[in-house]
């Protein structure tokens, strides 16, 4: 999560969205500075911060899930970065979902599973992440396809003027398809009732080349009812920084790091 107290703003930093682009571009053009752990909610600051801070704008990202859900495949069969090896990183990785997704890299090296088994295998209800629970209280969302712009757009609204357009960072080592490539037509049938109601709220399509595409009834409802059980575990037993309340509000991380 990044703060700015000169410009009286707050970035939510959610995984697989660009906000690696966005947080270095903060802290380097916009006096941003690191708080919290780097995907901190919104609520977590909250939980920290002044009166005066709570009024700052705020702002986050999404993006595509179909998108999303190549992203963590290639990652999770390629670990690129050691992020499920390399012991020092696996250390300082040790939340439920990091437990998680080591859990599913290794069922993913073990079994050398396409694409299609991994949904088929890991995508058991409608997608819906922890951002839901904050969206609708940020003042901007960007997307990551049209990133550059939105954040323009943003620093604008904000009323800071940009110095450059936004640097593209932290490509998913080993992405060389397109995301669509990846989508068999079990894939397909699979992604659209698991990513379908998730992307009707944020108004994304499915592809042209898939043809004319109907999310069940029932998908809808499971999203729903899935949102509820979600929540608790969010609000609850996903990793919450428990950061004393100070009487200059919320602290920067030590080192900025």
């Amino acid at each position: 999560m990044i703060i700015s107290h000169r410009y009286r703003y707050v970035f939510v930093e959610v995984p697989r969205t660009g906000s690696t682009a966005v947080s270095a571009e903060l802290r380097e053009h916009y006096d941003g500075h690191g708080i919290l752990r780097k995907h901190a909610s919104y609520r977590d600051f909250l939980r920290v911060a002044t009166d005066s801070e709570r009024e700052y704008f705020t702002f986050s990202a999404v993006r595509n899930p179909l998108d999303i859900a190549v992203t963590r495949y290639v990652r999770l069969k390629d670990d690129v970065q050691q992020l499920y090896r390399d012991p020092g990183k696996v250390a300082v990785r040790n939340s439920l979902s990091a437990r998680l997704e080591r859990r599913i890299h290794a069922w993913v090296q073990r079994t050398d599973a396409t694409f299609e088994r991994f949904l088929r295998r890991w995508y058991l209800l409608p997608y819906d992440t922890w951002t839901t629970l904050d969206h609708d209280q940020m003042n901007a969302v960007v997307r990551f396809e049209t990133l550059a712009a939105d954040f323009d757009a943003t620093l604008r609204q904000m009323g800071i003027m940009p110095s450059r357009e936004l640097p593209v960072r932290n490509a998913t080592p080993g992405r060389d398809r397109d995301w669509e490539t990846f989508y068999t037509p079990g894939a397909i049938r699979r992604a659209v009732w698991v990513f379908g109601p998730y992307m009707s709220r944020w108004g994304y399509a499915f592809p042209a080349a898939w043809g004319k595409r109907r999310v069940p009834a029932w998908s809808h409802l499971l999203y729903r009812i899935a949102h509820v059980v979600r929540s608790v575990y969010w609000k609850h037993f996903r990793f919450v920084d428990y950061v004393q309340r100070r009487p200059g509000g919320v602290m920067p991380i030590p080192h900025d790091r």
